[in-house]
Order: structure tokens, then sequence, then C-alpha cells
């Protein structure tokens, strides 16, 4: 069987189940020739059950103007601030907590996230996990 040719590969930020030919995806999608409907009702048949969650997507886009698309985890700030019921971080991370997470808390969020990563190492991804918890305002016990 012959391989497609890839044209691009496009990433974007979207709120799971609510993909709309809209901006970002309209723009990204249709310079490219790709059918922005199809892409839209895919996507939110695919993110259905994370609802409300930033959930990321890596589109890659062919000659022919098919595509197929794979969905990543949300980002360890979505998850912490899911973890701990944040509205939002911190306004001053340095001098203002919004929230505490444990040792145990890290870890969980930590393995959660290990396969999106770029380390296959537990330690360093919970290292990751609490530098982005602290540079939203959490404190980590």
């Amino acid at each position: 069987m012959a391989t497609k040719k890839v044209k691009v590969v496009t990433k974007l930020n979207l709120k799971a189940g609510e993909a709309n030919p809209a901006p970002p995806i309209g723009p990204a999608l249709g310079q490219h020739g790709v059918n922005i409907m199809d892409f839209c009702k895919a996507y939110n048949e695919a993110t259905k059950d994370k609802k409300g969650q930033m959930i990321p997507v890596e589109i890659t886009i062919y000659e022919d103007r098919s595509y197929t698309f794979v969905t990543k985890l949300a980002p360890v700030s979505e998850l912490i601030r899911q973890h701990l019921r944040l509205e939002k971080g911190a306004s001053a991370p340095g001098s203002e907590t919004v929230g505490t997470l444990s040792k145990k808390d890290v870890e969980e969020i930590a393995k959660a996230k290990l396969k999106d990563l770029n380390t296959k190492n537990l330690e360093a991804a919970m290292k990751t996990v609490a530098g982005t918890a602290r540079s939203m305002g959490v404190k980590i016990s």
C-alpha cells in the first residue's frame, strides 16, 4: 500500500466536544483545503466524554486533503486546575497561593500525563508537574 504524502502537521488546543468552524479551527484547516465541518464532528465525537476540558489535538493533513488526528491529554495546568477545582491560577504566583497539592497528588498527575511528556522517568515528570504548579501559585506539601 502506498503511503500518503504529508502536507502539514498542525497542533491546536481545543475545548473537548465544542469544536466549531470559527477560529482557530477554520483558518488553520481551511488554508489546507480540509473539510472543516467533518473535522469538527469527528473531534467532538472523539472528545465528548471530556467535555469542557482543553484537549490538545495533532492534525496530520495529507496532500490529497485528507487528514488524521490524535488527541492528547489535557495540559498539566488544566489537570492541576481540575484536581483543585480552581477557576484559574494565581495572578501573582510568587506571593499568592491558590491551593495546595500533596506529593501523592503530584505523583498521580505525573502518572496520568507521563505518556505525553518528553520523559519516561516518573521523578522527572513529577518535577515538571511541581514546576507547573508553582508557576500557577499552587503550593506543594
